[in-house]
């Protein structure tokens, strides 16, 4: 029981077709996910202009701006300045912002930029978020500069038409690269982050491409609805939200979300290579990413705006996706049906198959069993040739897979994959027939869009749809009575369904994750595979016929070679220039007790500039708890800096209570520890105090860590519940951004820009102290201490290697 589920004369000319309609399908189907034209300053006034908002860009986004430096003092005033220009109510809110993470307490001294613009028959409010601040390395133009930039486009597009019924809110926060610390102060304290409402949020993660929809609130069907109607340009399906909920990123819409907000997320995704660089710039920004952002911006803040918010509430999800440039809906409620539609349509063709004596059960589940060969494979060799790349090249494990140029290697990828499925199906072909192995594909989508139905409803389309539209093709194909052409034409439902849907899904996943995650982007070109791999049926000579083995020894020999000139082009194309430039870790670190300092550099093989300053591994002269992974050191010149200062205020109980002073033009300071904890609190006079709960620990160096980004120059009170233990080790690190202010200095070659490890491109200096408790007392060991105020200085201090 082997055969074809049908045959057609001239068979490769139908096979050329039917390639030829795939690939118009993948590109047609770039083409319409693709960003929208730039309008230029000319623009009608009632538009969004990129032009007009570029103007805006320019005024605040070209240096970087973290959080507490003075480059985000004066973006704060600009901006502020201009929702005040525009009639806005305008206020800073002034707050310390929290946020925790495994042995981490974060805090931060932000200043929110709150605008509002009153509805004139309210029926909830529209909160339109974006942050101001910028990664330390790179003066953020897209990470969040365009998104603010637009706000204020949109702001004056508004202003300029009839007042609309909601209120409008302008949530600039500040601190969202240190852990979203301006929208958690926001929904902490101030009580429009308490009212709710519907919340528009804006990110990037590259520097172009189109600006998509990649995350809702819950229950989003009228949101979804809303958005299809409302954006001139809709980008975006329910797989990136069921993906995104999985993964550990957050951004401001996290918290805006747990506060009661229900909302939508957007971002643009492509040259992920740029972010958090330097090279996120205004110079390297696409203006239609610019004009994407905003005229969906606009589009929202009016329909929202006018828009009875008490009807939004649902009780389910939808499935969206774009096909041949149209936005698809269908309610939660078809998930399940569908899904089990497709299973049975596959049943039936199986069915089929069988009753005409094409395949028999065992050949059937063992073509079912074998895909996962193609599938694994696939995924493990797109894995292995990335740390064939590292290997070769070391700076690409800096770049977390998200690579300058990375064509050559995607495509490489893909023939990968395609060698695998090929190979999985001409090895099988003879042994359990086309038939079998058609079939057995189709199972696998059936069985993964029932599996997603269950856990991840807004993926299940990728899956049921080829599933249920190839099963439906095939059985038309098989028993309609029809030319051999319109036959070919139905049986292609399944792999043109799958074309819409796969390619453009791997793309986005190559964008996001990057090659260093390359296997999943390969493991959904290898399912893509399955379904269209039948079309190669039309070039292959007649079962009963052996194959000659130069023949079979051809596919194999012609894609590894392919492969390699891939490769070889792309170590070609993506090398290290000026525009793209190649990324290294470095820091100046001193000990202030000792008056001894080092460069260190977390590169794994430092560029020439970086080996001026770092020559070995030795570590043993940092300063204690100061090293995290494995470090590359050279001697430093001391330099002239006050250095940080923690004194005890309390410490009974396990709980220790800190000022902690980090030292004139001091931006951030961070305090190591020997021991876990379990709970942290900042508190920075007029801005009032945070609190958070820790768990776990920190890998690769101290236990804990609390960093306190944006300090006063008056300091803060850190406050911490740690064991009661007989001796603590505490390390304190004032940092401040840039190297600058060493001696002998030598700024980066135009190849070079700095990593985004946090702890890079700092002027470090660190004081560390030993606090010890004599255990029949119970007390605190204290010395020779000054009146009225208990320090670390004068206790027992030892400085041990780490």
């Amino acid at each position: 029981m082997i055969g074809k589920l049908f045959d057609v004369p001239r068979r490769p000319l139908a096979g050329s077709a039917a390639l030829l309609a795939l690939a118009a399908v993948i590109m047609f189907t770039a083409m319409t996910d693709s960003t929208m034209q730039p309008l230029p300053a000319t623009a009608p006034d009632d538009q969004f202009s990129a032009g007009r908002a570029l103007a805006h860009l320019k005024e605040f986004a070209a240096v970087p701006r973290p959080i507490g430096s003075p480059a985000g003092d004066q973006a704060r005033d600009y901006l502020a300045g201009q929702l005040r220009a525009a009639g806005l109510q305008v206020e800073i809110q002034r707050s310390v912002g929290a946020r925790s993470a495994a042995g981490l307490a974060t805090f931060g001294q932000v200043d929110n930029i709150v605008g509002r613009l009153p509805g004139t028959g309210s029926t909830g409010t529209v909160l339109i978020a974006a942050h101001y601040d910028s990664a330390a390395m790179g003066p953020g133009a897209s990470d969040d500069g365009a998104a603010v930039a637009a706000m204020l486009e949109t702001v004056r597009a508004l202003r300029g038409g009839p007042g609309l019924r909601n209120d409008i809110v302008l949530l600039v926060s500040d601190g969202e690269e240190d852990g979203v610390l301006g929208a958690e102060a926001f929904v902490r304290e101030h009580p429009l982050g308490k009212a709710g409402g519907v919340l528009l949020n804006w990110e990037a993660r590259g520097v172009s491409g189109p600006s998509m929809m990649f995350e809702t609130s819950a229950n989003n069907a009228r949101l979804v609805e809303t958005f299809a109607g409302a954006v001139p340009a809709p980008r975006g399906h329910s797989a990136m939200v069921e993906l995104y909920r999985l993964l550990p990123n957050n951004t401001d819409f996290t918290p805006l979300t747990k506060a009661g907000f229900t909302g939508m997320n957007f971002a643009y995704i492509q040259h992920p290579s740029l972010y958090h660089t330097a090279g996120d710039s205004i110079a390297n920004l696409h203006p239609g990413s610019l004009q994407h952002h905003g005229s969906n911006m606009l589009a929202l803040a009016r329909t929202f705006g006018d828009t009875d918010l008490r009807t939004l509430a649902s009780d389910h999800d939808v499935t969206y996706f774009r096909a041949l440039g149209t936005m698809i809906t269908y309610p939660g409620g078809l998930v399940w049906p569908l899904a089990a539609l497709a299973a049975v349509a596959v049943a039936g063709l199986a069915l089929l198959a069988r009753v005409k004596r094409l395949l028999s059960l065992p050949r059937l589940i063992a073509a079912t069993v074998s895909a996962v060969v193609p599938l694994a494979v696939s995924a493990g060799l797109a894995q292995g040739l990335w740390e064939l790349l590292v290997s070769w090249r070391p700076a690409y494990d800096l770049m977390g897979g998200l690579l300058h140029r990375p064509r050559p290697y995607q495509t490489a990828i893909a023939v990968l994959c395609a060698l695998a499925v090929l190979g999985w199906y001409l090895l099988l072909r003879r042994r359990l027939g086309p038939a079998a192995l058609t079939v057995g594909a189709l199972t696998w989508f059936a069985g993964l869009g029932l599996l997603c139905a269950q856990v991840a409803s807004g993926t299940s389309f990728l899956f049921a749809l080829p599933a249920l539209l190839g099963a439906v093709g095939w059985l038309a194909a098989v028993l309609l009575r029809t030319p051999a052409w319109a036959r070919t034409v139905v049986a292609m439902l399944g792999p043109v369904t799958a074309a819409m849907l796969l390619p453009s899904l791997a793309g986005d996943v190559f964008e996001g994750m990057g090659l260093a995650l390359g296997g999943v982007s390969a493991l959904v070109l290898a399912l893509f595979g399955l379904v269209v791999v039948p079309v190669a049926e039309s070039f292959l000579p007649d079962l009963a016929a052996r194959p000659k083995r130069a023949t079979a020894l051809a596919v194999p020999l012609t894609a590894l070679l392919l492969t390699a000139g891939l490769v070889a082009a792309g170590l070609v194309v993506d090398d290290f220039d000026a525009d793209r430039p190649r990324r290294t870790h470095l820091a100046y670190v001193m000990n202030a007790g000792t008056r001894t300092a080092h460069w260190v550099s977390a590169d794994a093989d430092p560029a020439p500039w970086t080996k001026r300053y770092v020559s070995g591994h030795d570590t043993s002269a940092l300063p204690p708890g100061y090293a995290r992974g494995t470090l590359w050191t050279g001697q430093a010149p001391a330099i002239a800096a006050e250095s940080p200062r923690a004194d005890v205020l309390t410490y009974r109980g396990g709980t220790l209570k800190l000022r902690v002073t980090a030292g004139k033009g001091t931006r951030s300071v961070t305090l190591r520890l020997d021991q876990p904890i379990t709970h942290a609190t900042a508190s920075a006079g007029r801005f009032g105090s945070a609190s958070v709960p820790v768990t776990g620990t920190r890998v690769g160096t101290w236990p804990a860590e609390v960093r306190f980004r944006g300090i006063p120059a008056s300091g803060a009170l850190i406050t911490m519940r740690v064991p009661e233990k007989d001796r603590l080790r505490l390390t304190v690190i004032a940092e401040t951004d840039g190297l600058t202010a060493v001696p002998g200095f030598v700024p980066r070659p135009p190849d070079l820009v700095a990593a985004t490890r946090e702890d890079g491109d700092l002027t470090a200096v660190t004081r560390s102290y030993t606090l010890t408790r004599d255990s029949r007392r119970g007390k605190a060991a204290l010395a020779k201490q000054p009146a009225g105020c208990r320090t670390f200085e004068g206790l027992e201090r030892r400085h041990s290697s780490v």
